[in-house]
């Protein structure tokens, strides 16, 4: 049996894990992301690469210390979508680009041709990919644009680190709108649109390759074998969708900061309605095409710690079960993606004057159901679209340890919501997945007994589906 360490870089949160062949999780550390404003721009984030990698590096050497006895056979990573590292001529990063920054959203009526833009790369011409986070910089941080020698992913950038080559998975490229994603590679046509030199862009690596060995500095200093490697990991929704055993035409959930609703399919799906995303799939092999609430998981963490802290996750699932009717709706999610806009406005609808029997309870199961409305309305729209009748859905992420969500989403959608094992921490069970494939052992996590929630008629959901969706569009303007 093998052992592997894997670096799970998300939004809010950075994991370090070290697991087995067999997918047992035997230790991790978890570390809050970091991030600074740019006050050059009105809505612009970045974070510093140095304080992360001594995070990380941190996080290694402590599983290190922590179980002295294991020599790490191979290292990968995975990490959020739409967000990048640049490198100076020296190969050093010096500066981060993270999904939440915006800094390209002044700039975009000077691409041209956005049409064939979302043709080229799947996505729409908005400031949320890497392409415009680049012009942005270029326009008001020329200082910073002009060290740039190399971009590159934050899942690949990890591999840098372990190796000292700097490359870009297919399923991250595609983040960057400079990947033509049916030519599968970059694409002159879109680095032209955006200003963009093809020459910073790395070569491109695919999932589940052989990176290289890990440098001596670190397999020394973390007592890892003399023959670790790592192993390009790649985006880490495509790599947490692996575990769910996704398969073209299947659809899926992963329920996490954000809750992207996608399907597999084996050619490229194009809407001249723009939509959806369609990502490339891990190697390029495929096509993940996609709907997203946006921001869903965070709201509940957030409401959570301010009205709930004092109580467990475990706890208030016994209250949900003791709900029968609901005191007020909430809005909090970020997207209404089949009409390519964002929700300015969210909150509490409650009626006026302020009821005397509203309580915590019906804030925080509020917040929930507006998770479980907003992927269903995703995925209503996503399962037309596409025409696809798959009998269940497939979830992964942490969302889904509360069952009261997933009974809510199996309700709603009138589908089976089925959970695989090791679902809680479905990109790190992605990873292993990955290098098991790469080193040639069995795939012996896969067993196990699937969760799965049945879904059921005339329940509470049901009533509240309709008071949430015309108080949220009314507060939006939506028709």
């Amino acid at each position: 049996m093998r052992h592997v360490l894997l670096v799970d870089l998300g939004t809010g949160n950075t994991r370090v894990a070290l697991a087995d062949s067999a997918g047992a999780i035997w230790d991790m550390r978890t570390y809050t992301n970091s991030y600074y404003r740019d006050d050059a721009y009105e809505d612009a984030q970045y974070f510093l690469p140095a304080e992360w990698e001594e995070r990380i590096l941190r996080g290694c050497r402590e599983l290190y210390e922590a179980h002295p006895e294991i020599r790490v056979s191979a290292v990968s990573s995975a990490g959020a979508r739409q967000s990048f590292v640049l490198l100076d001529r020296e190969g050093k990063a010096f500066y981060g680009l993270p999904n939440i920054d915006n800094r390209g959203r002044a700039f975009m009526d000077q691409v041209p041709d956005p049409e064939e833009v979302y043709r080229l790369s799947g996505k729409w011409c908005t400031e949320d990919f890497g392409a415009a986070k680049l012009l942005g910089l270029r326009h008001r941080r020329p200082e910073l644009y002009e060290k740039i020698s190399q971009i590159t992913s934050i899942s690949e950038w990890i591999g840098q680190i372990f190796t000292g080559r700097t490359v870009m998975e297919p399923s991250q490229a595609c983040e960057s709108q400079l990947y033509d994603i049916r030519e599968r590679r970059w694409s002159d046509k879109l680095c032209r649109a955006y200003g963009v030199d093809p020459a910073i862009l790395p070569p491109l690596e695919n999932a589940g390759a052989v990176l290289g060995p890990v440098l001596p500095k670190w397999r020394e200093a973390l007592h890892m074998a003399e023959d670790a490697v790592f192993i390009v990991g790649g985006a880490d929704t495509q790599i947490a969708l692996r575990q769910t055993e996704i398969r073209p035409g299947d659809i899926a959930v992963v329920s996490g900061t954000t809750s992207p609703v996608v399907t597999l399919m084996k050619e490229a799906f194009y809407d001249p309605r723009q939509r959806v995303w369609t990502d490339a799939n891990l190697r390029g092999e495929g096509y993940q095409v996609e709907m997203n609430p946006g921001v869903t998981g965070l709201n509940y963490q957030r409401v959570r710690e301010n009205l709930y802290g004092d109580w467990t996750y475990e706890e208030l699932e016994a209250a949900y079960e003791q709900k029968t009717d609901f005191a007020c709706t909430a809005s909090f999610s970020s997207l209404l993606f089949y009409q390519r806009r964002s929700l300015r406005k969210g909150g509490f609808f409650l009626p006026s004057p302020l009821g005397a029997g509203v309580d915590r309870v019906d804030l925080i199961w509020a917040v929930l159901a507006d998770i479980a409305c907003s992927i269903y309305e995703q995925f209503q729209n996503l399962s037309d679209l596409t025409e696809n009748r798959a009998p269940a859905i497939l979830g992964c992420g942490g969302g889904f340890q509360s069952r009261a969500l997933c009974q809510m989403l199996a309700d709603l959608s009138g589908r089976e919501l089925v959970l695989r094992p090791g679902f809680e921490q479905a990109t790190v069970q992605g990873l292993i997945q990955l290098c098991d494939e790469t080193m040639g052992e069995p795939s012996l996590h896969a067993d196990g007994t699937a969760i799965r929630y049945t879904p059921r008629k005339e329940q509470l959901i049901h009533r509240y589906y309709p008071v949430w969706l015309e108080n949220r569009n009314h507060a939006n303007g939506v028709c």
